[in-house]
């Protein structure tokens, strides 16, 4: 049995010694458990003891001094997008312009700009381009991740991304969970006849992921200039009889009913929540859908932020994710999310924290294994330079602070 100790932590972040696998709810998440002064042993993958230095075990096969810093879960991203054929800069030139998000898609940009590129883009460049992404995730703390289909928008394409999400699956140090999302926008092909692309959609596309059993979840874009309450509960519910578990993009660009229609599919998250008022948090309250904030996103389009404090005040369960994609939000740097978290939503510290790691691992059905520092769960973590506080990392938003990665209990 191989064993990593890790000696000299300055704060052991979200010592978990409830092992919990539920959402951290409201109030609750602000209760951030740590220890100072402490270290993590590790055998074989998992985590097999913590605690202060003075309970600290003589020995392990391998040794780390973490010399003052501090110890976190690694991330849990439950909301990307990273196999994409190529960057939009372009449109962020336009948008520098004066054009809209919604201008620049009417216009043919957005999604079907990103679905052009990628139908012309083989299965092994979007691989090998989309590990690099994963890579790249990996180095800024995170260890699990969902990525999401969409920029297909064709049976061959959407297959062809679910593809090379299963086969990030097999190379990849973390766990990947797979969303189909082929009502992502409607092509422009199928612009004056919606109705086809729809059934195509449910009677083609989902019998084949579902048979080469590629995706875990499906989703749908439910918004305003995207798809109605009534497609999307038609396409869920189609989804559902394949066993695919529901997942919505709600309430980006309107109140657009989406996150209502997500709680009666009983999705797992409806994500984006941009405009969100009492109606929304109402429904939210009425079940166990997760209402995930992707401020990454507000923040590159310049829309509004997601209301954290108000749906933390009701009681709900925040979760926290990158959106990483190439049009709304380049980028999977997740200590930059829960800096955004806190300086634009005000969330405490510890709740962006909670937020971006059990919360997410919630988001994706992998809490019993991730998202928190607990005995028997995976041990993914990462080191932090020496800091302060907690609060440290979000406040010092620009600086490189992971030292170290520390996943299925070897150094990464």
């Amino acid at each position: 049995m191989a064993s990593l100790l890790i000696r000299n932590i300055h704060t052991l972040v979200f010592a978990d010694t409830a092992c919990r696998n539920t959402p951290v709810r409201g109030a609750e998440m602000a209760q951030l458990p740590c220890i100072s002064n402490a270290y993590l042993l590790c055998e074989n993958d998992r985590i097999a003891a913590f605690g202060s230095m003075d309970q600290c075990p003589e020995r392990a096969d391998e040794e780390l001094d973490a010399e003052g810093g501090m110890v976190f879960p690694s991330w849990c991203d439950s909301h990307t997008h990273i196999v994409f054929a190529a960057p939009r800069e372009e449109e962020f030139v336009d948008r520098i312009r004066g054009l809209s998000y919604e201008e620049i898609a009417a216009r043919g940009g957005g999604i079907l700009n990103s679905a052009r590129k990628l139908q012309a883009c083989s299965e092994d460049e979007l691989f090998e381009s989309a590990y690099l992404r994963l890579l790249e995730v990996i180095g800024t703390g995170t260890g699990a991740l969902e990525i999401k289909s969409g920029y297909g928008l064709s049976l061959e394409s959407e297959l062809k991304m679910l593809r090379v999400i299963r086969r990030l699956k097999t190379v990849s140090p973390i766990p990947v969970k797979a969303t189909f999302l082929g009502a992502h926008a409607i092509p422009s092909e199928y612009k004056s006849r919606r109705e086809d692309y729809i059934r195509l959609l449910v009677d083609e596309m989902l019998p084949k992921v579902a048979a080469e059993g590629l995706a875990d979840y499906c989703d749908v874009f439910c918004d305003r200039g995207f798809y109605t309450v009534e497609e999307t509960d038609y396409i869920l519910k189609s989804a559902a009889q394949y066993g695919l578990k529901a997942k919505i993009h709600a309430n980006e660009l309107d109140y657009s009913g989406g996150v209502q229609v997500g709680v009666a599919n009983q999705a797992i998250s409806v994500d984006h929540l941009e405009y969100t008022g009492p109606a929304e948090i109402e429904a939210l309250l009425s079940g166990n859908t997760l209402p995930t904030l992707l401020p990454g996103c507000a923040f590159f389009l310049g829309i509004p932020f997601g209301p954290a404090r108000e749906l933390i005040e009701a009681g709900l369960p925040v979760v926290l994710a990158s959106d990483y994609n190439p049009g709304s939000s380049p980028s999977g740097n997740m200590p930059f999310v829960v800096s955004l978290a806190c300086i634009k939503m005000r969330m405490l510290p510890e709740e962006a924290i909670v937020a971006a790691t059990l919360n997410g691992a919630c988001a994706m059905e992998l809490a019993n294994d991730y998202g928190s520092i607990a005995v028997g769960k995976k041990a993914n973590v990462f080191i932090t330079r020496p800091m302060p506080s907690v609060a440290y990392l979000p406040y010092a938003f620009g600086t490189p602070l992971i030292e170290q990665r520390i996943l299925n209990g070897k150094v990464f």
